[in-house]
């Protein structure tokens, strides 16, 4: 485990050796880690590319294409997980629901004047295949 680490540790020393390129007398190019003997050192600073105002433009376009795509993005999830959340708390009413038919008892419904009219066997079964048609098509 310690040489892991160690090699970990020194694989960056590693990968920031300098790299030499010369020509030889025979108009030859060879590259290496070592300068060859007698060189002079030149330093290389890497090429800046300046951007025109169009290639800056597109990339801005470009910027906020994809801003927008992950915005749309996220509120599309948003509104899965909402919609999700929804049923979830639906269907866990319907099985509330089924379990409580399913144990026997007296269910009414009251009317406009407050009477009550009590549920009758077939009633109370088809809720109950009501309720169980519910929870097949809609929930897990």
């Amino acid at each position: 485990m310690r040489a892991l680490w160690l090699c970990a540790w020194c694989f960056p020393l590693l990968a920031s050796a300098d790299i030499y390129r010369w020509t030889d007398a025979q108009g030859k190019v060879h590259f290496s880690e070592t300068p060859p003997p007698g060189a002079q050192r030149v330093e290389v600073k890497p090429q800046v590319v300046e951007r025109d105002a169009a290639t800056r433009e597109r990339e801005e376009r470009t910027r906020r294409f994809y801003d927008a795509r992950r915005d749309e993005s996220s509120a599309a999830q948003s509104r899965a997980a909402e919609q999700q959340a929804k049923l979830d708390q639906q269907c866990a009413k319907w099985r509330h629901d089924l379990e409580s038919i399913s144990h026997g008892g007296r269910y009414f419904t009251q009317d406009g004047s407050g009477e009550r009219t009590y549920y009758s066997d077939a009633q109370l079964d088809a809720a109950r295949q009501a309720l169980g048609a519910r929870l097949a098509e809609g929930c897990r």
